[in-house]
C-alpha cells in the first residue's frame, strides 16, 4: 500500500527572484506617523511618498524612471504646516497631486513634467476650512477639477470650499486669492460663482 505524503502541485518548485538594487527606491525616510494611509501614492509618471520632515509636513515626487539610492537632498515638497496625512493623484491629469495635513488644509501641487529640480513650497490651490485634521484623499472618478473629498470632519466650510473649487477652471488656478461666496474662508484661485 503506498500512501502520499505530499500532494501534487504545479507551484510546488516556482520560487520568486529578489529585484535588483538598481530596481528599488532607496535611502528614503519614509513617514513615522501613526495614520491609516498608505503614505505613497503612484501614477503612470510619478510615485510620490510622504517623508519625515522638521517643521512640517513634506513628501517626495519621484519620475517612475528614477530609481536606485535617492540623496538626501532630493527636492521635496513641502508647503503644510503640520505632518502630512495623505496623498493622492488626480487621476485626470498626471502632474496633479493634493496633499492633506495635520494643519487642517488640502493643497493641490502641480509636478513639473521633468520632476522636481528644486523644492516645491507654493500649492497651486490651498483649500482651507476644516476644523480637524485632513486624514482621507480620494478624488472625484470621473468628474475634472473636483478636489479631493476628505476629512475627519463634515464642516460645512470645507464643503463650501469644495464646491466653489470644483467650478475652477484648470487655467485659472494660478490667478490670486478670492472669497468663495458665502464664505469667510478665502482660497486661492479664480472661482466662477
Amino acid at each position: 500500500m503506498s500512501r502520499k505524503v505530499v500532494r501534487s502541485s504545479k507551484f510546488r518548485h516556482v520560487f520568486g527572484q529578489a529585484v535588483k538594487a538598481d530596481q528599488c527606491y532607496d535611502d528614503i525616510r519614509v513617514s513615522q506617523m501613526t495614520w491609516d494611509s498608505n503614505f505613497c501614492s503612484v501614477n503612470p509618471k510619478f510615485v510620490a511618498m510622504i517623508v519625515d520632515a522638521s517643521g512640517g509636513g513634506a513628501f517626495l515626487v519621484l519620475p517612475l524612471s528614477k530609481t536606485g539610492r535617492i540623496d538626501m537632498t532630493y527636492p521635496t515638497v513641502c508647503g503644510h504646516t503640520g505632518p502630512i496625512l495623505d496623498i493622492e493623484f488626480c487621476p485626470h491629469n498626471d502632474n496633479i497631486i493634493a496633499s492633506g495635513s495635520e494643519d487642517c488644509s488640502v493643497m493641490i501641487w502641480e509636478i513639473p513634467d521633468s520632476g522636481l529640480t528644486t523644492p516645491l513650497t507654493d500649492p497651486v490651490v490651498k483649500l482651507e476650512g476644516h476644523s480637524k485634521r485632513v486624514g482621507i484623499l480620494s478624488w472625484h472618478p470621473t468628474a475634472h477639477n473636483v478636489p479631493p473629498t476628505s476629512t475627519t470632519c463634515p464642516c460645512t466650510a470645507a464643503r463650501r470650499a469644495r464646491r466653489g473649487w470644483a467650478t475652477c477652471l484648470r487655467e485659472d488656478w494660478r490667478s490670486t486669492s478670492v472669497k468663495l461666496p458665502g464664505s469667510t474662508n478665502s482660497m486661492r484661485g479664480n472661482v466662477n460663482p
